[in-house]
């Protein structure tokens, strides 16, 4: 499945989406940065409530497919403005993180 069949399927706002078609290989959840570094895997869709600098940090580090902001939470003009300048694909629900992964478990 790409970011962009998932963004569709799951009605998730396209925050910023550099590589609409980029595969999904996987997920994972997890809010804390240094915990999501050590396990998850490259192409994973990363799905969490954080929404500063440092997630994109991680995302680019571990080369995810993607990063699902749950619950909403605010994204300011430096995560948008960094998710553009690092070619990130962003995306955001109003789903917590439980929903938004049991829904993304159905379609993967």
């Amino acid at each position: 499945m790409t970011v962009n069949e998932l963004a569709e399927k799951l009605g998730l706002e396209r925050v910023f989406v550099a590589e609409p078609d980029r595969i999904i290989e996987g997920a994972y959840a997890g809010d804390l940065l240094s915990w999501v570094m050590g396990r998850a895997k490259p192409g994973n869709c990363w799905v969490t409530i954080m929404t500063n600098v440092n997630t994109l940090a991680v995302a680019s580090l571990l080369d995810l497919s993607c990063i699902i902001i749950c619950e909403n939470s605010e994204i300011g003009a430096e995560l948008s403005d960094a998710a553009s300048a690092k070619g990130l694909n962003l995306l955001r629900t109003g789903m917590n993180e439980f929903e938004a992964c049991a829904a993304l478990s159905r379609l993967l």
